[in-house]
């Protein structure tokens, strides 16, 4: 077991997700709980709430949901590698995150196809312009 997982039963959970790497900050766990983007079997927590061994957790990252099993319990942010062995992830929560990774893939959000954005004030004028003075076949031009 490594050195700075805790020896208590109980750990905070915006403590143990940022712990667990799965947020960059504490406070940044703690508008996710609070938003309700974490549960602990299925029921909305508050941040204060406290995670056990054995909790199933479900967290909410980008539109994707991860069920997890809390495997060890952990107040201070360590390795990667240690913050791993904190949780395990469900059978079946990775393979629905497979399955959406493949459909996310295979059908693109139309809205990140564009590469520039939506056009500006001046780039609309501009088009609208080109209209106007576009070659046509109706005009008899010498």
């Amino acid at each position: 077991m490594p050195k700075d997982i805790a020896t208590s039963d109980r750990v905070r959970i915006d403590k143990w997700l940022w712990a667990a790497r799965f947020f960059k900050t504490r406070s940044l766990a703690t508008d996710a709980v609070s938003r309700g983007q974490v549960q602990i079997k299925a029921q909305d927590i508050k941040p204060s709430r406290e995670v056990r061994l054995g909790d199933v957790l479900t967290v909410w990252q980008a539109q994707v949901a991860r069920t997890i099993v809390v495997t060890g319990l952990s107040e201070q942010r360590g390795a990667a590698p240690q913050a791993q062995l904190l949780y395990s992830e469900t059978e079946e929560s990775q393979q629905q995150r497979a399955l959406q990774a493949e459909r996310k893939r295979l059908a693109p959000e139309p809205a990140q196809a564009i590469a520039h954005g939506r056009p500006t004030k001046r780039d609309r004028r501009d088009l609208q312009k080109t209209w106007d003075t576009r070659w046509s076949a109706s005009i008899d031009r010498e």
